[in-house]
């Protein structure tokens, strides 16, 4: 799959699964890692690109160990931009499936 392409999809997760609950870097990682291929050196700069953006806020919490840790929840504006992706998403995939004739491909 085309990297680019890839890290938009990563990006939709990402916006997708803090919105269902704030997590740090490490459970954003570890949540999407369990059903995709992808690793923190794609994680992190999303993360960071989508604070900037002011679609996240973060907070510390302090850790057991190290440092307090990062968690990331999605802002009013972070959650629209999710609604805008999510539609935008469907219509490609209706699209490229009308084209493959409704299968699947694996």
């Amino acid at each position: 799959m085309n990297a680019q392409f890839k890290r938009g999809i990563i990006e939709l997760l990402v916006l997708k699964t803090v919105k269902d609950q704030e997590k740090s870097a490490f459970e954003v990682i570890e949540t999407i890692g369990a059903s995709i291929d992808v690793n923190e050196n794609t994680i992190y700069p999303i993360l960071r690109r989508l604070t900037t953006q002011g679609y996240f806020e973060v907070k510390k919490e302090a850790s057991a160990i190290g440092a307090p840790r990062k968690v990331y929840s999605v802002t009013s504006k972070g959650k629209e931009k999710l609604e805008t992706f999510l539609e935008e998403w469907e219509s490609f995939l209706a699209q490229v499936l009308k084209i493959l004739g409704g299968q699947h491909v694996k």
